[in-house]
């Protein structure tokens, strides 16, 4: 085993967890879960089957991942943050084979207390902002607030809201990469 698990967390036989992953206190990760490799789990999380969490996922404490969510690599989930999988849950009606899946793209950021409903694709490097509430498809590099989440800005892959200038160009403060925005699109100058 070359992950840690706090001895407090529960493990369910049949699960798949990467190298250098660290899992801590009352956490559990249920049959059927793929964690990957250098992926941080905070104290009270679970991950259920099915679910599948690339490399350097790092899940703040108080976060459940119902199956049908997919984490790609460098994802970030802040405290309690919350997923659905069912879009009209019933308690008498089993609805278990209607999950719809969900899917967090490379180096998404979700913030604390956001609510992410079932069936939607964050792309890569958009920044949900902390409470909001996620009901359609987030753009690459989008920054989205509120209840309903509303598109507001721009994010850099470094986290810094980007200020377009009048020939669409943006650089990020801290890293220096260039972007551009396009017809509603911003993608990175490489």
């Amino acid at each position: 085993m070359k992950y840690f698990v706090h001895p407090s967390a529960v493990i369910d036989e049949g699960c798949s967890i990467g190298d250098g992953t660290k899992i801590w206190h009352f956490s559990h990760v249920i049959t059927g879960a793929a964690i990957g490799k250098n992926c941080n789990l905070g104290q009270n999380v679970m991950v259920a089957a099915n679910v599948k969490l690339g490399d350097n996922v790092k899940v703040q404490n108080n976060v459940s991942i119902y199956e049908g969510v997919t984490c790609e690599d460098d994802v970030f989930l802040g405290p309690g943050v919350v997923f659905t999988n069912i879009i009209n849950p019933r308690s008498a009606i089993s609805r278990k084979e209607m999950f719809k899946p969900t899917t967090i793209k490379k180096g998404a950021t979700i913030g604390a207390n956001a609510t992410i409903i079932c069936g939607n694709t964050i792309n890569e490097f958009a920044f949900i902002g902390a409470g909001a509430v996620v009901t359609k498809d987030v753009e690459a590099y989008a920054l989205i607030v509120g209840n309903p989440g509303m598109h507001t800005g721009w994010m850099s892959e470094y986290g810094h809201r980007l200020t377009f200038d009048n020939n669409n160009f943006a650089v990020c403060p801290e890293s220096e990469q260039e972007y551009v925005l396009q017809h509603n699109t911003v993608k990175r100058v490489k």
